[in-house]
């Protein structure tokens, strides 16, 4: 039982409301087979199987029913003994995560409001949003949709955006059109779960050509070689934004549509301590809207800051 931890319980109880887990996963924004993984982890720790499980349905077995209340009330308590600490503490830290880009202004913006202590754990969108919801962490830059804010009882403002470039071969570095673009989409959904939704959107919506691979190079110095080997220029991800692109490639600006990223501050959206209320006010404060809204700029449909139609 020292094992045990809450994150895995909070997995059970989604796994238990939707007795499916490919849809658990979507809900807690994890991949399918982390989700099963830590649900048998559970399994054997607690002594007990939770679940009958074949390729067709999931069943709760009558240990997995019997426990459940109770694991909804632990849970419930977790949550309320958080929220009492944080109002006897003030000076509790707020944890915050992130992706791999925070604003330049964290520190200077925060140090009157709270003791803002950034997480070493470095992690994907996905996995940030659902530290922020099962109480992981207070708050945490990443990129969300409306959908997800909505699965995990979050809200979000904007802090950041990025326009995407493309990188090409050859020598010309004149501006491409979106539809003239490669897009790659990784199979690991582990690490590129986000990339690959907002990628699929790319492509469905402006025309790019998606490129399958299996390699994790999205970013570094094997996303170079994936350009070397593609025919048209190669969109860049918001994570190789700063890398230094070789000198036997090129950078070309994307337009018809100029193709944009945002980065989200997300907190829960029943937080109710004064230090993260005050976090986000002041690092969120006349951030503008970043080009975003602009006529010719693109974001995906579901993005909490596109305008309607």
């Amino acid at each position: 039982m020292a094992r045990v931890e809450l994150r895995q319980l909070r997995y059970f109880v989604a796994v238990a409301e939707e007795l499916n887990f490919g849809r658990a996963a979507e809900r807690l924004l994890i991949a399918g087979p982390s989700l099963s993984q830590q649900i048998k982890a559970l399994e054997r720790d607690l002594g007990v199987r939770l679940f009958d499980r074949d390729r067709r349905s999931v069943s709760l077995t009558a240990a997995g029913a019997d426990l459940l209340p109770h694991t909804r009330d632990l849970l419930e308590r977790a949550d309320d003994l958080q929220r009492r600490a944080g109002r006897l503490s003030g000076s509790r830290p707020v944890r915050l995560g992130y992706v791999n880009w925070l604003p330049p202004y964290l520190g200077s913006r925060t140090a009157s409001v709270a003791q803002v202590r950034v997480d070493a754990w470095v992690a994907p969108s996905h996995t940030q949003a659902a530290r922020v919801a099962d109480g992981s962490l207070d708050l945490a830059v990443c990129w969300v949709r409306n959908e997800d804010l909505k699965r995990l009882g979050l809200r979000a403002r904007l802090i950041g955006a990025d326009r995407l470039y493309a990188v090409a071969k050859g020598t010309d570095a004149g501006e491409v059109a979106a539809g003239e673009t490669d897009v790659l989409i990784d199979d690991d959904i582990t690490s590129w779960q986000s990339w690959n939704v907002y990628a699929e959107e790319i492509a469905l919506r402006t025309g790019a050509r998606r490129v399958r691979i299996s390699d994790g190079a999205v970013t570094g110095p094997a996303f170079f070689d994936h350009v070397r080997r593609c025919t048209r220029p190669v969109l860049n991800s918001p994570k190789g934004q700063g890398d230094p692109v070789p000198s036997d490639l090129v950078r070309r600006e994307i337009v018809a549509p100029k193709v944009y990223w945002t980065w989200s501050l997300v907190w829960r959206e029943n937080e109710d301590r004064a230090a993260v209320l005050a976090t986000v006010d002041a690092l969120c404060e006349d951030v503008g809207d970043l080009g975003i809204h602009a006529p010719d700029a693109w974001l995906p449909a579901d993005d909490p800051y596109a305008l309607p139609g």
